[in-house]
């Protein structure tokens, strides 16, 4: 892996659920993980309908292997970059030789 690749820096968020003091429950974003990664497979997609265009950008994001991101599943992470949200739809560990880890990602809307 070349390191000079490694040149767009992202955050990987975790959902935690909340209690408050009546028991009402809230899901609460909390930043896990910053580091650089590789953007790469840019596929635009935008929907138009009755007026409204919708952003489904996928994006793939390549990052070094961590034991903090080696758990990541695509169902409690997200990733933050360019002041943008993207849910991860696959997580990727490269023959699982704790080397690199792919984000396979889409834009949503907030």
């Amino acid at each position: 892996m070349k390191v000079s690749l490694l040149n767009t820096r992202i955050t990987i968020q975790v959902t935690t659920i909340e209690t408050d003091d009546i028991g009402n429950q809230t899901e609460v974003w909390k930043e896990l993980y910053s580091c650089y990664a590789t953007v790469s497979s840019e596929s635009p997609l935008e929907q138009t309908a009755t007026g409204a265009v919708w952003d489904h950008t996928k994006l793939d994001f390549t990052i070094r292997y961590a034991s903090e991101v080696a758990q990541l599943d695509s169902t409690h992470f997200r990733v933050v970059f360019d002041h943008h949200l993207y849910n991860i739809k696959g997580v990727d560990h490269m023959n699982h030789k704790k080397k690199a880890i792919k984000l396979h990602c889409q834009r949503v809307e907030r």
